[in-house]
């Protein structure tokens, strides 16, 4: 039984991972409303909020039956905001210490890049070993705000990455385009109910790297081009074509993604495909990566929308799935590290 922390943004989190059940409960405190008034997440904020709310999602862990069992903790160590990752280590080496149990450091991404095989372990745990080694190799999608990358999950179970983003990641590109048109944070999902009434074809927005061989991503010129537009706009007709643009410019972000993972797939044979992160939700987004998949005769594995955001039931699955490289970064030498790469 693994008790795990996520505290790399603006998530507090706390998840309990039972490998025979799979999550025996997860609790999370978000802070939306909070960071919305400021258009973004305000790292001072996003500290102090962690600071007031994990004391009560222990609180609720403690109260869910599956307490006394845990024999290991689990914490992000990173990336992410630093003061927000130091605030999830040290209540995760405190119940630890207080328990006397091993504690281990998570890369956040590369329990993102575990996500989407939560659902399969969930539906059989009995059979997950024999299940997983079936989908594997696998090529998984990482889409959120601050991360945008291809990478591979072999045979031996090591992740490897394949591509990323040049400059701005698919979610950030998402979150200021919203900010150009002046409709709120979180942007992404308010582009999408946007986009659902336009034409993905009003507007003609770049896709950035466009050369086949060329895996990498980049979103900044979209969103240069974006604002280009609308200040050659009237702001009546900017009002008046919103949807349009939402639908044109989510169609530039999807096209791309979508683009690039096929791509990949033609590249090597893999038997699955993964989709995780935050944008992972994007119905538009996931019915293109669901279809370069079946293109290419492989599987489609799509984190469940509770564990697309900063979620601590990652965090546990990862320390559970990966043990090796977890080991590396165990006991009270655990660090937080902001910059940390898959």
């Amino acid at each position: 039984m693994i008790l795990a922390f996520e505290s790399s943004c603006d998530e507090s989190a706390v998840a309990i991972f039972d490998p025979v059940r799979g999550i025996a409960g997860e609790w999370i405190h978000s802070q939306i409303s909070l960071h919305a008034e400021h258009g973004g997440v305000v790292p001072d904020i996003a500290t102090r909020e962690h600071l007031r709310h994990f004391g009560p999602l222990l609180e609720k862990a403690r109260d869910c039956g599956a307490w006394e069992a845990i024999t290991k903790v689990a914490v992000t160590r990173g990336p992410g905001l630093a003061a927000c990752l130091a605030v999830g280590t040290a209540a995760a080496k405190a119940v630890a210490l207080a328990r006397a149990l091993p504690v281990v450091g998570v890369n956040h991404l590369r329990a993102h890049a575990w996500s989407p095989f939560i659902a399969l372990h969930a539906r059989d745990p009995a059979v997950f070993s024999p299940a997983i080694e079936g989908l594997l190799p696998h090529l998984g999608l990482l889409v959120s705000g601050g991360n945008t990358l291809l990478f591979s999950i072999g045979s031996d179970r090591r992740i490897e990455r394949i591509s990323g983003t040049r400059d701005d990641a698919a979610g950030e590109a998402l979150d200021k385009g919203a900010k150009l048109l002046g409709i709120g944070y979180p942007g992404g999902p308010e582009v999408e109910k946007l986009a659902g009434g336009g034409s993905p074809t009003a507007f003609d927005f770049p896709r950035g790297i466009g050369k086949r061989a060329d895996l990498d991503f980049s979103f900044s010129g979209l969103k240069t081009s974006l604002r280009y537009r609308i200040q050659a706009m009237p702001e009546s007709e900017v009002r008046a074509r919103a949807s349009d643009l939402c639908a044109s410019y989510q169609e530039a972000v999807v096209d791309a993604l979508a683009a690039k993972t096929r791509a990949a797939l033609q590249l090597r044979a893999y038997r699955s495909v993964g989709l995780s992160g935050g944008v992972a939700n994007n119905l538009e987004l996931r019915s293109r990566i669901q279809a370069a998949a079946a293109g290419a005769g492989a599987a489609f594995l799509a984190a469940e929308p509770c564990h697309t955001g900063d979620n601590a039931a990652m965090i546990a699955f990862n320390a559970w799935v990966d043990p090796d490289d977890c080991a590396r970064f165990q006991g009270s030498a655990i660090r937080v590290d902001p910059s940390a790469q898959l």
